[in-house]
């Protein structure tokens, strides 16, 4: 599903999202992905929600964002308040929602130029 267009000026644009992955900047990603509003989009090394640490969200404090948006994956989880200290601590806002939401909300927020950092789980 197409969902923005594909590039907006000085900002990562999620273009769109399926099953086999998504596409940010005209590129597919088919695993795991981290896309902060500026700088470099690149994988994230968490395969599956189960698998989330405090130091995977202790990586997002490089991209400087007011607000994370947690993709889950193909359904809504919520990420455990421990897992989420390092953020929580900066008065960061995290959000999670599936995927499919995460990504839209992401490109809506990074419309508005807010520094929105998405985290993406695929499945």
């Amino acid at each position: 599903m197409k969902l923005q267009p594909d590039r907006l000026d000085g900002v990562n644009a999620i273009a769109a999202h399926d099953a086999q992955g998504i596409i940010v900047n005209a590129r597919r990603w088919t695993s795991s992905v981290v896309v902060p509003g500026q700088g470099e989009v690149r994988g994230w090394d968490c395969a599956a929600f189960e698998a989330l640490t405090p130091a995977h969200f202790e990586a997002l404090l490089a991209d400087t964002p007011e607000i994370v948006l947690v993709g889950t994956g193909a359904r809504q989880r919520f990420v455990p308040p421990q897992l989420l200290r390092p953020l929580i601590e900066r008065r960061i806002g995290v959000e999670c929602m599936d995927t499919v939401a995460a990504c839209r909300t992401y490109n809506v927020l990074v419309s508005e130029r807010r520094r929105v950092t998405a985290v993406l789980l695929l499945g």
